[in-house]
C-alpha cells in the first residue's frame, strides 16, 4: 500500500471516529416503558410532557413539567433547562417526543431519553398518572 493510499484510510478512520465521540455525546435513546418508570423513581429528573396544555391536564407523568413542543417558546423555555443533566421527554404516542428529542439534540443537550409509546402506553401497562392542575 502507497503512502497516499494509507493517509486517505487513516483521515476516514479519524473522522469516523469523532463521529461516534460527537453522536455519543449528544444522543437521543428510546426508552421502554419499564425504563421510564424506573428512571422517575428519582423525583429530580429533568422530565418533559411535550404535548399540549390541555392533553397534559387530561393526565400527565408525575413530576412532569409540560413544556408543549408546538409552541413557538418551545426552545426558549427549553433553555431554562440543564443541558447537562439528562432530559426525559414523551407526548401521547411518540411522534411529537421525537421531534422535540431532535430539537434539544440541536440546542446542545447531553443526554435525552425519549419515552416510546408515550403516555398512551404507560396507561396501557397500568401505570398511574396524575391528573392536578397546577
Amino acid at each position: 500500500m502507497d503512502k497516499k493510499s494509507l493517509l486517505y484510510i487513516s483521515l476516514i478512520a479519524v473522522f469516523f471516529i469523532q463521529s461516534c465521540i460527537e453522536n455519543k455525546t449528544n444522543e437521543v435513546e428510546l426508552i421502554t416503558v419499564e425504563q421510564m418508570n424506573e428512571a422517575i423513581e428519582d423525583e429530580t429528573i429533568q422530565l418533559i410532557d411535550v404535548r399540549t396544555t390541555e392533553e397534559y391536564f387530561e393526565s400527565h407523568l408525575s413530576n412532569a413539567q409540560n413544556i408543549c413542543v408546538s409552541d413557538i417558546g418551545f426552545k426558549e423555555k427549553a433553555k431554562t433547562l440543564d443541558k447537562n443533566k439528562p432530559v426525559y421527554v414523551y407526548c401521547k404516542k411518540g411522534k411529537e417526543s421525537k421531534r422535540a428529542a431532535k430539537i434539544l439534540k440541536e440546542m446542545g443537550f447531553k443526554k435525552i431519553y425519549n419515552f416510546d409509546g408515550g403516555i398512551f402506553l404507560w396507561e396501557e401497562n397500568g401505570y398511574e398518572t396524575d391528573h392536578s392542575k397546577p
